[in-house]
């Protein structure tokens, strides 16, 4: 069996294609990847033994790019992406039994529409549940289409979630659709989705309530036990004094600022304790020579969370999922989309903090920060980390092929 797994994000969007790849792949598969052409994800995939193919421009240019995505710039990046895809993807499909496509919601269009015109079966997949339509609440909004205020019914919100869906992306998905040869469709969203989406988020983390409207298949999140050692001079820090504080935020570093590094330093310190800064993708940095500091680049968060007091960080699902399962109390300063309900979830778990808003203080930080370190949080933490699934990519690999059998 020969499977082409497609993607168009962050590393939250790739990392999880990772683990499936791995699965599928002992099990007999033939893996090739479709992602953005960043030398972190082609090098993420070749250490696996993965092919990748890069498509459209580097995502980690377009999140720092300025201007931010808007209501003005959707549709133009919308129409860029998918008429990449249906540039590239249609050859990396060549042979191919089944394309699994995730990431942004033109991505998954632009996959499916590609898999439409080849004639082979497609899934859809998302690592969050928040753009699955359902009566118990309500969607997302895009950037400058918020919803009207004063209406509150789950049903009629995710109407218009639809059709601003359709405003935003509709266009730019049917003219390349008829580049193909294929006919529009006339609602983007449930065509993206399809008859039976697939939901690759942990149980515990993440409930799926049943809904009669969607038949939603959760696997379990997509991850494998990454054995890469950590560096020898991240390693001599932490053997040199307690466990410090992680602090790090991902793709989402440029949007909590470079101020950031300064005030989680010092909001660490007022908790008497030493601190471990990830760059990300604003390549964050140490703010003093004090020697209770370290910066670390792309390290093995698998290893180096279980050597942690805890993990602040921006609320993505892979980073939740991967604090979560190592035990590590977390501290949850949300930046946008579906990072509010992560930081939900961990505070009602009880297993961490949800700081209120993306950009901390000092105070602020600190605050949360003590909720965290407190014993009481640090003992349920490990609690739910024996409850967390570890099975997820695997059981997505035999369902994809028991279809093809």
């Amino acid at each position: 069996m020969r499977v082409l797994l497609s993607t168009y994000g962050s590393r939250g969007d790739v990392e999880p294609l990772v683990g499936l790849a791995v699965r599928l792949r002992e099990l007999g598969a033939e893996v090739r990847v479709c992602a953005p052409p960043d030398e972190d994800f082609a090098e993420r995939l070749a250490g696996v033994g993965v092919s990748m193919v890069g498509v459209g421009q580097s995502a980690r240019a377009l999140t720092t790019a300025a201007p931010p995505p808007s209501k003005a710039n959707l549709p133009e990046r919308a129409a860029e992406l998918i008429a990449s895809q249906l540039q590239v993807i249609p050859e990396a499909a060549e042979g191919c039994d089944v394309l699994v496509a995730t990431g942004a919601m033109p991505a998954i269009a632009g996959a499916r529409s590609v898999a439409d015109k080849l004639g082979i079966r497609c899934v859809s997949v998302i690592f969050q549940q928040l753009t699955l339509p359902s009566p118990q609440r309500p969607p997302l909004a895009y950037p400058g289409r918020p919803f009207p205020p004063e209406v509150t019914d789950n049903r009629t919100l995710w109407e218009l979630d639809a059709r601003s869906i359709d405003a935003l992306f509709g266009e730019a998905l049917n003219t390349s659709r008829a580049s193909i040869g294929l006919p529009p469709v006339d609602n983007v969203r449930d065509y993206a989705f399809g008859d039976r989406p697939w939901l690759a988020t942990d149980p515990v983390l993440d409930p799926w309530l049943e809904t009669p409207d969607l038949d939603v298949v959760q696997t379990g999140a997509w991850m494998m036990p990454d054995e890469r050692p950590l560096p020898e001079e991240l390693v001599a820090f932490l053997d040199a004094g307690a466990p410090p504080v992680y602090v790090g935020f991902g793709s989402m570093a440029v949007r909590a600022g470079q101020d950031a590094a300064r005030v989680a330093v010092e909001a660490v310190r007022a908790n008497g304790r030493r601190v471990l800064v990830g760059r990300g993708w604003a390549d964050l940095g140490l703010v003093d020579d004090r020697d209770d500091c370290f910066a670390v680049g792309e390290v093995n968060h698998q290893q180096l969370f279980g050597r942690v007091a805890a993990v602040v960080h921006h609320g993505g699902a892979g980073t939740t999922t991967t604090a979560a399962r190592t035990g590590a109390p977390q501290v949850v300063v949300p930046q946008l989309a579906d990072q509010p309900y992560w930081a939900g979830r961990v505070a009602e778990l009880g297993i961490g903090a949800a700081h209120d808003g993306p950009v901390p203080t000092v105070e602020s930080l600190s605050g949360a920060l003590k909720t965290a370190l407190r014993p009481e949080t640090g003992a349920r933490a490990k609690a739910v980390a024996r409850t967390v699934h570890t099975d997820g990519a695997m059981v997505a690999a035999k369902l994809l092929l028991a279809a093809a059998d």
